[in-house]
C-alpha cells in the first residue's frame, strides 16, 4: 500500500524501444475505473476460461467493446458476443478510451483507438505464462495495460520464448505501452503472492487495450 504514495512520482522506465512503464498513470482515476469494471462485470460476469489443449486458466476473464477475446477447445479468437450469455460483450466506457489513447500517446503512439478491452482479476497463486498478443488484425496498434489493487511481477522477455526475462513490480495504476518493434514482446505475470489493497482487497485487476479487429472487418 506504500507503494501507492510514491506510484505517480516514479520516473518513466524504457523497457525497449517502444515500450515504456509509466509509474502511477492511472492512479488518479483508478476509483472510476474499478466502479467501471463492476459494472461491466456485473453484465458480463468474470469466468475461468479454457485452453485450447483443456486446462483452466488461473485468471478470471471478462471483456467490454467491440470485441472480446475467448478462449476454449476450439482456440483462441475475438468475437462480438459473450459466450455465456450470447449477448454482445458491454460498450467500453468512455473513461476507458481516454486513459488508453493518452498512454498511448504518452508512449508515441498517437491516435489508438481500441476496440477491445481483456479484464484480468488476478487472485493469490494465479500467474500468466509467457506469451505474445497475437490473436488481433491490427499489429501496427499498441498495446495498453493498466495495472489496479495488489502488486505483480511483470516479466519482460524479447521477440524470442527463450530471451532473458526482465521482471519489474507493477503497482496501483501503473500503465505499460508497447508497440513499434516492441509489439511481439513475450510477457507475463509471476505467480500472484497474496496481500491486500484498500480498494480491491486480494485482488488485482488488469485492464488490456487492444486494436483487435481490422475496421474493414465485418462482425460475426
Amino acid at each position: 500500500m506504500t507503494a501507492d504514495l510514491f506510484a505517480a512520482d516514479r520516473h518513466r522506465i524504457a523497457l525497449d524501444p517502444g515500450a515504456w512503464l509509466f509509474g502511477g498513470f492511472a492512479l488518479d482515476r483508478a476509483g472510476e475505473l474499478l466502479d467501471a469494471i463492476a459494472a461491466i462485470s456485473a453484465a458480463a460476469p468474470f469466468r475461468h476460461l479454457e485452453t485450447p489443449g483443456g486446462r483452466r486458466m488461473s485468471v478470471a476473464m471478462t471483456n467490454c467493446g467491440t470485441a472480446g477475446w475467448v478462449s476454449d477447445r476450439g482456440g483462441y479468437r475475438y468475437g462480438p458476443r459473450d459466450p455465456l450469455s450470447g449477448d454482445p460483450w458491454p460498450a467500453m466506457p468512455p473513461q476507458f478510451h481516454v486513459l488508453a489513447a493518452e498512454a498511448a500517446e504518452s508512449a508515441g503512439f498517437p491516435g489508438f483507438a481500441p476496440d477491445a478491452c481483456l479484464i484480468n482479476r488476478y487472485a493469490p497463486g494465479s500467474r500468466l505464462t509467457l506469451h505474445q498478443d497475437r490473436d488481433e488484425a491490427m499489429f501496427e496498434a499498441p498495446i495498453v495495460s493498466v495495472s489496479l489493487g495488489i502488486s505483480a511481477t511483470f516479466l519482460w522477455g524479447g521477440q524470442a520464448r527463450g530471451d532473458r526475462l526482465r521482471r519489474h513490480t507493477l503497482h496501483h495504476g501503473d500503465v505499460l505501452v508497447w508497440g513499434g518493434p516492441a509489439r511481439m514482446t513475450f510477457h507475463g505475470i509471476d505467480t500472484l503472492a497474496a496481500d491486500d489493497h484498500p480498494l480491491t482487497g486480494a485482488f488485482r485487476f488488469n485492464l488490456t487495450f487492444r486494436r483487435a479487429l481490422h475496421p474493414a472487418a465485418p462482425l460475426r
